[in-house]
């Protein structure tokens, strides 16, 4: 099984994470995730300075019943799993905040062409459930030798958008980059403005996007450690601009969390965060894994979301699913 799955979730990373990987070495970020997936049947010993590769403990066939949502589904025997790490959009992503949403309703109908009806496979890493009980886990449909990645497969296809949570941020490097093959083609979310990439300059327009799920992008003014949270700053002024936080090893977050990861090599450079955003007098993310802090090359960075002026979203405030 564990060959199986490797080969799986190796196929479609795209080749230009590789220059990634030498980026982030010379950002000062360990970015151990970004080597390719391995599922040994006994994760084996590492480093202690090391991040967690993509390791996940193979779990149970089960049978798909119902597709619920982008996202989730019910299985025989009546439990039911999120596609841990990639996020299906919802009606509230969009102008209004209510109503039909088109791309909601996509994703569901693709996540059924994958799964409905068909037998899969469940690989779990790090927290098995959510304070729902739902179970939290990688899920490969098809038969032996010909197993889809189901959370790779809504990413490519643009309908979906890769995460981690505290406690499940395994895979995350590669989550992100099955996520960047429709995101460079700028399919499916990534045609629309909602998805669009914000600048870590607006922080008014930031704050506007409080709770919801971002990708937040711009230059790095400064690092500070403060009794063992790195801080990554965007302006001059820590108490209201935009930052991004990275807590101490030790909580449930686990791999590749450390602050000790993200060095003060990081300043002056652009870098792209994806997470929540929290009202911390003014915007802020807290990363879970450093492969969600992306070096941005100067010739892809991506289109600020307009200033102010400019007509925006409405947004509403989304929970993260599954904390």
């Amino acid at each position: 099984m564990a060959a199986d799955i490797v080969s799986t979730m190796a196929m479609a990373v795209p080749a230009r994470h590789l220059p990634l990987r030498r980026a982030a070495a010379a950002l000062g970020l360990h970015l151990g995730m970004l080597a390719l997936c391995t599922l040994p049947a006994v994760a084996q010993p590492r480093p202690a300075n090391t991040a967690a590769t993509c390791e996940l403990e193979g779990g149970e066939d089960r049978t798909v019943t119902r597709v619920v949502d982008g996202e989730t589904l019910l299985l025989d025997g009546g439990s039911e799993v999120r596609l841990i790490g990639a996020l299906a959009p919802r009606g509230f992503d969009s102008a209004g905040g209510t109503g039909d949403w088109p791309l909601e309703g996509r994703a569901r109908e693709a996540l059924d062409r994958l799964v409905a009806s068909r037998g899969v496979r469940l690989a779990f890493a790090g927290r098995r459930t959510d304070r729902y009980g739902r179970l939290l886990a990688h899920v490969f449909s098809g038969a032996e030798g010909g197993r889809a990645w189901v959370q790779g497969e809504m990413l490519k296809l643009g309908l979906a958008r890769a995460y981690a949570l505290d406690g499940s941020a395994h895979c995350l490097a590669e989550l992100i980059a099955h996520e960047a093959v429709a995101r460079d083609a700028r399919t499916g979310i990534w045609a629309e403005t909602a998805y669009a990439v914000r600048s870590a300059d607006d922080t008014a327009g930031l704050l506007r996007h409080a709770g919801t799920f971002q990708l937040v992008e711009g230059k790095v003014l400064g690092v500070s450690d403060v009794r063992g949270t790195a801080y990554i700053n965007f302006g001059e002024d820590w108490r209201q601009d935009f930052t991004v936080v990275v807590r101490t090893a030790g909580r449930r977050s686990g791999a590749g969390s450390q602050p000790g990861l993200v060095t003060d090599a990081l300043v002056g450079r652009t870098i792209r965060v994806r997470g929540w955003i929290e009202r911390k007098g003014g915007p802020m993310v807290e990363v879970y894994h450093v492969a969600a802090i992306e070096p941005v090359a100067v010739e892809e960075a991506a289109t600020a979301d307009p200033p102010a002026g400019s007509a925006r979203r409405r947004s509403r405030r989304r929970t993260d699913p599954g904390q």
